[in-house]
């Protein structure tokens, strides 16, 4: 294993302040070297890593520009487009959609920004910026530009401004 999928899987395993359980450890170890591995190991990975996400109900490939620390707050039932970038210092919870629009002013995917908490059963869809330091609370449907510093919640989500958004919802930034 190479000196930089180490290093992310240990910038990712940092962010956990308990113990973390089995499933999510190997699904983040399986995500770093798929997306990092080449040759006859990346198959093996692949295929791994295909069979863990069919297990939990994740659609999340591997083909997705994920930051480092990522932090997942039980994986299961995570949907992702493939084509979404993710920044550094993100919390995703299980349930989440972050996905595709396919026509109008928004057609596209989801950029996210840096420490980003995307709570429970949210939705993230088109071709929208997420700002960093940006709380999305559970439940949330997001089809529109959010600001720096914000919180968003509700259904239709409403945003409110507010310095140091995550503080308390995301520990142990990686710098």
């Amino acid at each position: 294993m190479s000196k930089r999928i180490k290093e992310l899987i240990k910038l990712d395993l940092d962010r956990y302040e308990e113990k973390i359980p089995k499933y999510e450890r190997r699904f983040l170890k399986l995500l770093r070297k798929c997306q990092n591995s080449k040759g006859f190991l990346s198959y093996f990975y692949k295929f791994q890593y295909i069979k863990h996400c069919q297990k939990r109900n994740n659609e999340f490939p591997i083909t997705v520009k994920v930051g480092s620390g990522l932090y997942l707050g039980h994986t299961s039932g995570i949907t992702i487009n493939p084509t979404v970038s993710i920044g550094k210092n993100c919390n995703i919870h299980k349930n989440v959609t972050i996905g595709q629009e396919n026509r109008g002013e928004r057609k596209g995917t989801p950029t996210i920004g840096d420490s980003v908490y995307i709570g429970i059963n949210s939705v993230i869809v088109g071709n929208v910026v997420i700002g960093d330091d940006v709380l999305i609370a559970p439940g949330a449907f997001v089809n529109f530009n959010v600001p720096p510093h914000s919180i968003v919640l509700g259904n239709p989500a409403k945003i409110i401004k507010k310095e140091n958004a995550t503080q308390g919802y995301i520990q142990n930034k990686i710098k």
